[in-house]
């Protein structure tokens, strides 16, 4: 019963800590994987509408989701493949019961996805948009260490959040190299007005087709 009991478990002990944990740094790898994948697979259907790609990415997500919250992370195949990207790295401990919501919720996405796409076969808005959801949530992980599923977390249970990524849980000052001033929200801004700018004078030079490099240098370019 005890070997169970540590199978089916989610969260490592590890001492100094008050509450299973996880890592967050292999946590943000394996994002980062399946972000690509999804993405892959669904500019494959964008561009091509092949399907098939895309059928056998959300089988996949689905799988190893439902490994995570129904087993233990630990044996995750993409959290496993997180650990040995990132093995030379210092860990960075995070609670486990907030990544579990969360994951709950990518487990119901997933699932989602997988009925409407690969048992009814179909594709339409609502397909789409869970797709995105689920985009966004890997991307925000991946990209900038932010748990989106996690900020609902204390929404539905009072127990206090323990042990988020970079002490955000934690309300503290900002140090000042993490402030930002008005003049950089002003370069934001401009930046923006550029980028603006740019598309309306550079878009109907931008929308020709290219030409064959060679072809160019031969100056044998069709016009």
């Amino acid at each position: 019963m005890h070997t169970i009991n540590r199978t089916i478990q989610f969260g490592e002990y590890v001492e100094g800590y008050t509450i299973p944990v996880l890592n967050e740094r292999e946590i943000r790898a394996a994002a980062g994987i399946l972000f690509l994948i999804m993405f892959i697979a669904i500019l494959i259907v964008i561009f091509t509408g092949n399907f098939v790609m895309l059928k056998y990415a959300v089988t996949i997500f689905l799988t190893d989701i439902m490994i995570r919250v129904l087993i233990n992370p630990k044996y995750s195949p993409f959290l496993i493949l997180g650990r040995l990207i990132v093995r030379n790295q210092v860990p960075e401990y995070v609670g486990a019961p907030q990544k579990k919501f969360a994951w709950k919720i990518g487990l119901v996405l997933s699932s989602l996805i997988f009925i409407l796409s690969n048992v009814v076969n179909s594709y339409g808005p609502i397909t789409a948009l869970v797709c995105l959801i689920c985009l966004v949530f890997l991307f925000w992980e991946t990209a900038f260490g932010i748990c989106l599923g996690c900020k609902f977390y204390s929404r539905f249970y009072k127990d206090k959040v323990q042990y988020c990524p970079g002490e955000i849980c934690e309300r503290k000052d900002r140090q000042d190299i993490q402030k930002t001033s008005r003049a950089q929200l002003m370069i934001i801004f401009g930046f923006i007005i550029y980028i603006l700018i740019m598309v309306f004078l550079f878009n109907d030079i931008y929308s020709e087709h290219p030409s064959n490099l060679w072809d160019i240098i031969n100056g044998t370019v069709e016009e």
